[in-house]
């Protein structure tokens, strides 16, 4: 037996939600009119550039790849109806918030941004008494390829075919090749 039930989407976000109270802290006028210039195309399957945006946000404040955040939207009614979806509407796969975000860039970005943080300023939600550079050393993965690859050698040098009947319990074993001759398998 099927059941069919009118509901509302509204209805199904509590009222003290995070997202209701984000909605009322922070007015996307100004976000919608940086957007809409480079709405001239509609390359976004219909969704539209706010919409698209609003899943950003949610991906920024959730911590979410664009994968989780596909399955986030798709799955979760308060981001439906914070991104403006309702209950039955397809909602947007992984790829289209990679092309979204580079679409809208970096540099629009940090404006809607700048615009928020001047948005909670006001309200008197957010001050900037200090302002922190890290400033740390950053070691690069080749860097760490070229240690691990060091020390990978150093130990099979230590471990030559002379030394491995010492400590193997099979007298036969060897490490390959002729003698201290070792090779590698990845």
């Amino acid at each position: 037996m099927q059941q069919v039930e009118m509901i509302s989407l509204e209805d199904l976000i509590p009222q003290d939600h995070n997202y209701r109270k984000f909605i009322k802290i922070w007015s996307f006028t100004h976000v919608e009119k940086q957007l809409k210039k480079l709405e001239k195309d509609n390359s976004f399957k219909g969704y539209g550039l706010l919409r698209l945006f609003k899943c950003l946000l949610l991906q920024f404040m959730e911590n979410i790849s664009d994968r989780e955040l596909e399955r986030f939207v798709q799955e979760n009614n308060s981001a439906k109806w914070f991104c403006h979806f309702t209950l039955s509407e397809k909602t947007p796969d992984h790829t289209v918030f990679c092309k979204i975000r580079t679409k809208i860039g970096t540099t629009l970005l940090s404006k809607i941004f700048a615009d928020l943080r001047d948005q909670l300023k006001k309200q008197g939600l957010m001050n900037e008494v200090f302002t922190f550079v890290d400033a740390t050393h950053l070691i690069s993965k080749a860097n760490l390829w070229k240690e691990r690859d060091q020390a990978i050698a150093e130990k099979y040098e230590k471990l030559n075919n002379s030394n491995v009947s010492k400590f193997s319990p099979d007298n036969y074993a060897d490490t390959g090749g002729e003698e201290g001759t070792i090779y590698q398998d990845y």
